[in-house]
């Protein structure tokens, strides 16, 4: 499959400007790689962005992580290679990519509470901003049919 045009980040410079910044800021946070890009694979999954699981999948490689790891993300409530912080953000980021599938408040208190013991608020706002422009690149790329096979290293 070929894409149906080029990817919109790039067909406009200043969104390239402005991802970034946000890329920038992301990493002030504090959050690791590794956690960025587990996060990342997850909402990819769920919205079925190909190109997206591709380049996260190749970005946890490339940081070292292991193929039982990688392969357990979609599954990792039963998986036993979680630590609960990553459980918190796993969860956490199938919350808010699943907005529009929920019934009930989006992050009910009972997950805030653990989100905010596991992570100070600078991580936390990496966290949501890392889920929330991982959202904003599977809708782009699902609407260009950006193909699978592209990495952004």
């Amino acid at each position: 499959m070929q894409a149906r045009m080029q990817n919109p980040a790039y067909a406009l410079p200043s969104a390239v400007k402005g991802i970034g910044g946000l890329v920038r800021a992301i990493e002030e946070g504090g959050i690791s790689k590794q956690l960025k890009e587990l996060v990342a694979l997850r909402a990819s999954q769920i919205n079925g962005c190909s190109a997206c699981v591709y380049g996260h999948v190749h970005g946890l490689t490339k940081e070292g992580e292991t193929p039982e790891r990688i392969a357990a993300v979609a599954a990792w409530r039963e998986a036993p290679f979680f630590t609960d912080d990553e459980r918190t953000a796993l969860e956490l980021t199938e919350r808010v990519t699943r907005l529009a599938d929920l019934s009930e408040e989006p992050v009910p208190d009972e997950l805030w509470d653990r989100v905010t013991d596991a992570f100070d608020e600078k991580q936390i706002s990496a966290l949501l901003f890392t889920i929330g422009m991982t959202n904003m690149f599977n809708r782009l790329n699902a609407s260009v049919r950006e193909p699978a096979g592209t990495t952004w290293d």
